[in-house]
C-alpha cells in the first residue's frame, strides 16, 4: 500500500523519492489515501475535501499539506495553494527540497516578489535539489530578482481608455496606425451567426480629425470575411495591409482565393484609392507549414518582422521572431530568427518595429520580468545587432499578460488591450503616454503628390528616402497609383535626398534637412512634379556639389549622379547636353571658364560610369542664363547650378 501511495505521490508533485507516509494517525491516512485516489480520478473536489480531514486529524501531516497545495494550484487557488506548502515547510525545512521551488513558482505568480526571491535562493543553494530543474529554477530566480527591484521604482502610467468611437462590448485588440497618426486599424471580435463557431475576427478603422477619433467602421468586405482575420500591420502610408489569417477547421481554407500552407498564414493586400486590392498569401518562403502571425512592417518598405510557432492541439509554442527582407526582384528573402538579445526559450510575440526603425517592441515568456508575458525593447546597435531587451517596467507591465503594443510614429504615445475595469466589455484599447526613456527615435513624416508637370495628372512612380550622410536607402515604395499621393516615415535631424523616378520621365531629386524640434503636426510637404523625356526638357540637377570657386565634385553628389547614370541607361538612344550656369559674382571670363570645368567633371563623372561619350554633350554658360535675382544670396545660389538639356529621345 505505502508503494502505491508514494507513486501516486510522484505523479502529483514529481517526488519521486521512495519513502512512507509521514503519519501515525490511521484516520489521516486513511483521508490521504482516498484523496490520492480522487485526485487520480481527477475529482478534485473529493481530493481536497479528503485532503482537508486528513489535515485535520494531523496538523503535522507534511504529505497532506504537500499534495493539497498542489491541488490548490491546478484549481486556481494559489493563495491557499501558497498558505499549504509554506506550512509544509515550516513543519520540516528539510523534507523534501522542491518545496521551496513550487512555492517560488505560486509566489511569483501572485506578484509576491520578495518572498519568492528567498525562497528561490534558498532552492538553488540545496544540495538535494532536482538538476533538472536548475535551469528553470535559475530563470525563476533571475525574474524575481528583477521583478523585486523594479517594483520598488515604477514608472509613469495613466492608461486613458479610447472611448466608444474605438470600443464597444467587442473584445479590441491588436492596433495599427499609420505614420501621420491619423488612421487607426486594428481587431475586433465580432458575433455573427453565419460564422462556424458564431464569433469571428474582422478589421474596424477609424481616422482622426481634429484630434478626436471617428466611430469606427469595417474596413471593407475586400479583406473582411465571416472567417478570421487578426493582427494587422499597416505601412507607413497607409497603402500596403499584412495580416494573419488562421485556417477552418484544418482544411486551411482561408476564406475565397485565399488558400494557406499551414495553421495560420501571413496576407497582403494594397489599398488603390480607396479600395483594397484581393488578399494575396505572402507565399511559401514566409508561410510554412507551421503558425505565421503578428505581423510588422518596416517603415524602410522592405523589412518584415513576424512571429513563428509550432501548433500542438488547440496550442502555439516556441513562438520566436523572424525577419525577412523584400528582395529586388521583389521575392522575400528566406526568414532568419532574431538572436539571443530578443529570442528566449520562452515564447516571443507582438513584435513592433518602430518607423524609427531602430527601436524594437516585443512581449516575452523567455526574459526576466513580472510574470506571464511581459513588455519589451530592443535597440539597434552601430552594427545592426539588437541590443539587450530592455523590461518596459511596473506598472505597466505586472504579473498579468501584457501584450499588443503599439507606439505612436513621434514616439509619446503608446497603445495597448486590457480588459482592466471601467471599460466597454472584453478587451478594450487604451493609450499612455510612453516615459521618456522607453522612447523610440523621434520620427516625423514627409507626404505629398507626385504628378506630370505637364498635364497635372497623378502618377504612380518610385521614390526613395536617402541618408545624405551614408548614402543609405531608407525607404522605398510607390506612389498612389490613382492619386499620386504617398507619405514615408522620416528620423528628424539629419539630411535626406528623395528621388523619385518612373519610366518615360526625367527623375527628379531633392534634399532637405529635418531638425529634432520638426514637428509631427507640420509634415516636410513635397509635390514633385516629374517631366517627360522629350527633346528640349531640362531638368536642374540640385543635388551636384563643388566647393566655392572648384571644379571638383564633392562627395556627396554621387547620390544624385548615379541617378542621371540609371536614367541615360533606361533611354540608350537618348543624348543630353550638361549645363554649368554660375551667379554673377566675378568676372564673365573667370565665370565662364568655371561654369564649363564644372560641366566637364560631370560629363566625365558620366563617361567613367558607363554612359558613353558620344550621347553627351557639356557646355559652360557662365552668368547668362540666370534663373533668379542675382542681387540676393538666395538667388545666387539658384544661378549656381548645374543642368542638363534633352538633346534627342
Amino acid at each position: 500500500m505505502k508503494l502505491s501511495i508514494t507513486l501516486l505521490l510522484c505523479m502529483v508533485i514529481g517526488a519521486c523519492a521512495a519513502q512512507p507516509i509521514n503519519t501515525t494517525n490511521k484516520k489521516a491516512e486513511k483521508a490521504y489515501v482516498k484523496a490520492l485516489d480522487c485526485y487520480q480520478a481527477r475529482n478534485t473536489a473529493c481530493a481536497i475535501e479528503e485532503l482537508e480531514k486528513a489535515i485535520d486529524n494531523d496538523i503535522k501531516f507534511v504529505d497532506a499539506y504537500i499534495v493539497i497545495s498542489q491541488v490548490y494550484s491546478e484549481t486556481n487557488q494559489n493563495k491557499k495553494a501558497i498558505e499549504a506548502l509554506t506550512n509544509a515547510i515550516n513543519l520540516n525545512p528539510r523534507y523534501y527540497a522542491e518545496n521551496y521551488y513550487n512555492l517560488a513558482k505560486l509566489q511569483y505568480i501572485e506578484e509576491q516578489y520578495e518572498e519568492a526571491y528567498e525562497n528561490i535562493s534558498e532552492y538553488l543553494q540545496t544540495s538535494s535539489r532536482n538538476k533538472e530543474l536548475t535551469e528553470f529554477a535559475e530563470r525563476l530566480y533571475a525574474s524575481a530578482e528583477f521583478a523585486k527591484e523594479a517594483i520598488k521604482k515604477p514608472v509613469p502610467f495613466n492608461p486613458i481608455n479610447m472611448g466608444e468611437a474605438i470600443n464597444s462590448k467587442f473584445d479590441e485588440y491588436f492596433p495599427s496606425i499609420t505614420t501621420d497618426d491619423l488612421t487607426f486599424l486594428y481587431t475586433r471580435k465580432v458575433s455573427d451567426e453565419r460564422a462556424a463557431r458564431g464569433i469571428h475576427e474582422d478589421f474596424y478603422v477609424s481616422q482622426k480629425v481634429n484630434d478626436s477619433w471617428l466611430p469606427a467602421s469595417e474596413l471593407g468586405s475586400e479583406i473582411n470575411s465571416i472567417l478570421n482575420e487578426g493582427a494587422p500591420t499597416i505601412s507607413a502610408d497607409g497603402q500596403l495591409l499584412i495580416y494573419t489569417a488562421c485556417e477552418l477547421y484544418g482544411d486551411l481554407n482561408y476564406g475565397p482565393n485565399r488558400k494557406g500552407y499551414g495553421s495560420c498564414d501571413l496576407f497582403f493586400a494594397r489599398k488603390i484609392g480607396k479600395r483594397w486590392s484581393p488578399a494575396q498569401n505572402l507565399g511559401p518562403t514566409i508561410n510554412t507549414g507551421n503558425w505565421e502571425s503578428q505581423p510588422s512592417f518596416s517603415s524602410d518598405g522592405k523589412t518584415l518582422y513576424f512571429v513563428r510557432g509550432y501548433r500542438k492541439g488547440a496550442s502555439v509554442m516556441n513562438m520566436n521572431i523572424y525577419t525577412s527582407v523584400l528582395q529586388p526582384d521583389g521575392y522575400w528573402s528566406k526568414p532568419e530568427k532574431l538572436g539571443d538579445n530578443i529570442n528566449t526559450a520562452g515564447n516571443e510575440s507582438s513584435v513592433l518595429i518602430h518607423p524609427d526603425n531602430q527601436t524594437l517592441y516585443f512581449s516575452s515568456t523567455g526574459h526576466p520580468g513580472f510574470g506571464g508575458e511581459d513588455l519589451f525593447l530592443s535597440r539597434r546597435l552601430p552594427n545592426g545587432e539588437w541590443g539587450p531587451a530592455e523590461n518596459l517596467g511596473y506598472p505597466i507591465n505586472t504579473g498579468k499578460e501584457e501584450n499588443s503594443l503599439l507606439v505612436s510614429a513621434q514616439g509619446d504615445l503608446a497603445y495597448f488591450a486590457s480588459d482592466r475595469a471601467g471599460g466597454f466589455g472584453g478587451l478594450d484599447l487604451y493609450y499612455f503616454e510612453l516615459p521618456q526613456h522607453l522612447r523610440p527615435n523621434v520620427v516625423t513624416y514627409a507626404k505629398g503628390m507626385i504628378y506630370d508637370k505637364e498635364t497635372g495628372d497623378p502618377l504612380e512612380a518610385q521614390f526613395e528616402l536617402i541618408d545624405f550622410e551614408s548614402e543609405n536607402t531608407l525607404t522605398s515604395s510607390y506612389s498612389d497609383p490613382s492619386t499620386g499621393e504617398f507619405m514615408i516615415s522620416v528620423p528628424t535631424n539629419k539630411d535626406y535626398v528623395v528621388n523619385v523616378s518612373k519610366r518615360g520621365y526625367l527623375f527628379y531629386s531633392e534634399s532637405f534637412e529635418l531638425t529634432a524640434s520638426t514637428s509631427k503636426n507640420e509634415p516636410f510637404l513635397l509635390n514633385i512634379p516629374l517631366t517627360p523625356i522629350k527633346a528640349g526638357a531640362t531638368m536642374v540637377l540640385k543635388n551636384i556639389f563643388f566647393s566655392t570657386g572648384s571644379f571638383e565634385l564633392r562627395p556627396e553628389s554621387k547620390i544624385e549622379l548615379k541617378r542621371f547614370v540609371d536614367l541615360m541607361r533606361q533611354n540608350p538612344k537618348m543624348t543630353v547636353e550638361v549645363g554649368g550656369h554660375t551667379d554673377s559674382n566675378g568676372s564673365d571670363t573667370a565665370n565662364q571658364m568655371l561654369s564649363q570645368n564644372r560641366a566637364k567633371s560631370v560629363y566625365t563623372f558620366l563617361v567613367e560610369n558607363g554612359v558613353k561619350a558620344d550621347r553627351l554633350k557639356y557646355k559652360g554658360y557662365g552668368e547668362t542664363q540666370p534663373i533668379a535675382d542675382n542681387a540676393t544670396e538666395e538667388g545666387r545660389q539658384q544661378n549656381r547650378r548645374t543642368e542638363f538639356k534633352v538633346l534627342t529621345k
